[in-house]
Parts: structure tokens; C-alpha cells; sequence
């Protein structure tokens, strides 16, 4: 537990994003990855000033380069400054990880990713048979 008079250091706060918010095969975000995406939306840093960000080097970057970072990692800005903003967005992260590490363990399978995906970009009345041509499968697998 984190005594109320201690800061937690950006570099953590940054790492705890890294670490949180992945690609949706479940892999870490490079650092060159974060960079080029955040290039594209205008804004220009480099993957060795997100290194150094990272790992304590540099630590007072510009709120150009914080609202870029916040943006790509879809939290508040205010995740940086604020610790306690920090920690209500961390506990919503832990729960979205936890939900998506159960959701990969019951898929165990790019087929199954690949039927989901076209799932959802059928209308509500073939999501609809589909769910019903899964339940029916199913019960006949189990013989039921």
C-alpha cells in the first residue's frame, strides 16, 4: 500500500499502461508501435523518448506528449497527474484484462476468433441463427 505523501512516479504510471492495455492477441505494445501510432494522429515522439519515459530517464514530458499518450492508451489525462484517478482507472483496467485473459482461455482458438468476428457483422436476426445453430450443435455434441 502506497503511503498517502508518496507519488507514484510516471514511468510506473506509464509501464502499469504498457502492461495493461494490449494489442488483441494479448501482446505487449512496443514502444514503436506506440509511436508511430500516436505519429499518426499528428503528434511527433519518438519510440526512444517513449523508452526513456519509461524508464525514468526523462520524466517531465510535454502535455502535448501526455495528452497523445493518454490518448492511445484511452485513459484521462488526469491518469498521469492524479493518483487517485490513476488508481480508479487501473482497478477498471484490472477488470477488463481479467475479462479478456478468461474470454482467450475459452476461445483457444483462431477459429473461434474468426466465427465471433463475422458474428458481429451479421444483422441481429443471423446473430440470432447463428446462436440457435450453436446451441443446437452443442446439445447434439453432448447428447442431449
Amino acid at each position: 500500500m502506497r503511503r498517502s505523501d508518496e507519488s507514484v512516479p510516471f514511468s510506473a504510471k506509464l509501464n502499469d499502461l504498457f502492461a495493461k492495455k494490449r494489442h488483441a492477441n494479448g501482446a505487449e505494445f512496443s514502444n514503436e508501435h506506440v509511436a508511430a501510432e500516436i505519429g499518426e494522429q499528428g503528434v511527433t515522439i519518438s519510440q526512444s523518448y517513449i523508452w526513456q519515459l519509461r524508464k525514468s530517464k526523462k520524466d517531465n514530458p510535454t502535455l502535448k506528449h501526455l495528452q497523445a499518450l493518454a490518448d492511445f492508451f484511452e485513459v484521462p489525462v488526469a491518469y498521469f497527474f492524479d493518483d487517485e484517478v490513476a488508481d480508479v482507472v487501473n482497478q477498471q483496467l484490472d477488470g477488463i484484462r481479467s475479462d479478456e485473459e478468461r474470454l482467450n482461455e475459452m476461445v483457444g482458438g483462431d477459429d473461434i476468433l474468426v466465427m465471433a468476428m463475422r458474428a458481429g457483422e451479421l444483422s441481429e436476426q443471423g446473430r440470432k441463427q447463428v446462436i440457435d445453430l450453436v446451441n443446437m450443435v452443442h446439445r447434439l455434441e453432448r447428447g442431449k
